[in-house]
């Protein structure tokens, strides 16, 4: 791995980099989150060359090792995971697991062993019977909106969730989620999508920064983007603030202007 941007004088050429592997303490570095007064967003997501967010609804064909090894660091710097449910059930998701190669950092952020996982939906039609309801470290919040069926509720309570209210209607407002987490003293948030989820971060304002995996394959197809849903009235801008490379895959990091 090789860090393109910002450019130092360190910065290897291609050959000279290509059997150089970041450690995971280098990684989290180049990744630590801004020291900030209040809660920051930032999403990790991968992209094909042609614009694939997903191959047959799913992330990981496009994926790599050393897009694997950033997966876990930036997971291992949150304190809250945020995903949406249609996520939750393609990709198999399950508790985030502690490593101890991050303990002593996350003791001195004053974090818990692991980050929680904050699943978004507004139906709750979930099974709470698993794993990521069942038996996490720390307990798997579910971000609803007021008008949620109150028997679903009390079923992922039963299941070990707990339900945070996050909108007056059936579903979430994505300000007031990013609100209610921070009250429960979940600053650092990060979002794997899908991409519905995210584009609802994008059009309501509140994605503070984009870790995008730009994955050298052409998928073809109809996949969806990173982001979907309604477009924003303005195209959002932000600026580059970091570019890795590796075997061909580019880490890159925006963040809002």
């Amino acid at each position: 791995m090789r860090q393109l941007f910002p450019v130092t004088d360190q910065t290897p050429d291609a050959e000279a980099a290509k059997d150089t592997q970041w450690s995971l303490h280098e990684l989290a570095d180049a990744y630590a989150y801004p020291s900030t007064d209040g809660p920051w967003l930032r999403a990790n997501m991968v992209s094909s060359l042609d614009g694939a967010g997903q191959h047959e609804g799913r992330s990981q064909p496009l994926s790599s090792e050393t897009d694997m090894r950033v997966f876990g660091t930036l997971r291992a710097l949150a304190d809250v995971i945020v995903v949406g449910a249609e996520t939750v059930r393609l990709e198999g998701y399950r508790p985030a697991r502690a490593r101890a190669e991050f303990a002593a950092r996350r003791e001195a952020a004053g974090q818990g062993p692991v980050a929680a996982i904050a699943v978004v939906t507004a139906s709750l039609d979930l099974d709470f019977s698993l794993p990521l309801f069942a038996s996490p470290l720390v307990p798997t919040l579910v971000l609803t909106g007021a008008a949620a069926d109150p028997e679903r509720i009390r079923e992922a309570e039963r299941g070990g969730a707990e339900v945070v209210v996050a909108g007056d209607g059936p579903g979430v407002e994505p300000e007031r989620a990013v609100r209610a987490l921070a009250e429960r003293g979940f600053r650092r948030l990060l979002t794997e999508g899908g991409p519905r989820l995210l584009g609802q971060f994008v059009a309501a304002g509140v994605l503070d920064e984009l870790c995008l995996t730009v994955s050298p394959t052409l998928t073809a197809g109809d996949a969806q983007r990173i982001a979907g849903g309604p477009p924003v009235q303005v195209p959002q801008r932000f600026t580059l603030t970091s570019l890795l490379e590796d075997a061909g895959f580019l880490y890159t990091r925006y963040r809002r202007i």
